[in-house]
């Protein structure tokens, strides 16, 4: 019991990081230590049903009931204290690094300067990532009313897209389908579904895109498994090129464009959530 109130928690937290754009559930689920337990679930999931239908449906109630509740929440929470809230991301990220890092400490490949330049090649693809707006003027918005069945098969390829992107630690799915357009259309298409407003036409976009995540998901979390082990501390050191880049792709894709964010009480206010999240993420990681 103790340990799915736990996994629910965890969902709930995952579930709210792949509303923020910036924030990675990949990177979440990694250092609050159910990462590579999640790739294997979802990988092997017939295999043994029981257990991963006892792993996984905690963890998705969790995140079901974030992405239902906290929406509008986190909407108005980056509207109105985007500093902390920002901040209290990032120290969820920072507190799980040190039990990553445990992973790949000492071991032979470790030493390698290969395990080094993958490191710094996933660095530099989310900060690429993360700069992409401001770099090459992307704006772009995808309209999800009146679709025909081209633009039906082009949102089951975005779900696909960002469902790789919430899997890969440190690449953010929301920032991900901001880039292509689909951001904003997509939370509004579930706030319209909570509200019941065209309900029929509503379900089936979200139906083809949820389709597409399903596939994302499953993929990409038979490859991730492949090269964890095939290649583990490369793959981990890739990991962890991605989850330090986040560290300063989050503030980057969240805060981009704001004014007036530094007022003292919102400082004070982001040091207190910063410090905050890294104990939550710490604590929630050894669990």
């Amino acid at each position: 019991m103790k340990e799915n109130i736990f996994l629910v928690i965890k969902g709930f937290i995952m579930g709210i990081a792949n509303v923020i754009p910036g924030v990675s559930g990949g990177t979440l689920a990694l250092t609050l230590g159910i990462y590579e337990k999640l790739i294997k679930a979802i990988s092997h999931f017939f295999k043994n049903l029981k257990d991963n239908i006892k792993f996984l449906l905690p963890l998705g109630i969790g995140m079901l009931l974030a992405i239902i509740t906290m929406s509008n929440v986190i909407d108005y929470s980056f509207k109105n204290f985007p500093l902390p809230t920002t901040l209290f991301f990032m120290g969820l990220v920072i507190g799980g690094v040190p039990i990553l890092y445990k992973r790949v400490k000492g071991t032979k490949e470790s030493k390698k300067v290969s395990s080094y330049v993958i490191a710094g090649l996933t660095f530099a693809l989310v900060i690429v990532l993360a700069l992409s707006d401001q770099l090459f003027n992307i704006n772009l918005t995808a309209n999800l009313s009146n679709m025909n069945f081209f633009e039906y098969i082009l949102l089951f390829l975005v779900g696909i897209i960002a469902a790789a992107t919430m899997v890969i630690p440190g690449v953010s799915g929301s920032l991900v389908l901001m880039l292509l357009g689909y951001y904003y259309p997509i939370l509004e298409l579930v706030t319209e579904i909570t509200k019941f407003n065209n309900l029929f036409t509503n379900i089936i976009a979200g139906g083809v895109f949820g389709v597409g995540i399903l596939v994302g998901i499953v993929g990409v979390s038979k490859l991730i498994e492949f090269l964890l082990e095939k290649y583990e501390v490369k793959t981990y050191y890739g990991v962890l090129g991605f989850i330090l880049s986040s560290i300063i792709a989050i503030p980057i894709a969240a805060l981009a464009g704001r004014t007036g964010i530094f007022a003292i009480p919102h400082v004070i206010a982001a040091v207190i959530f910063l410090a905050l999240g890294v104990v939550i993420g710490y604590k929630l990681g050894e669990k």
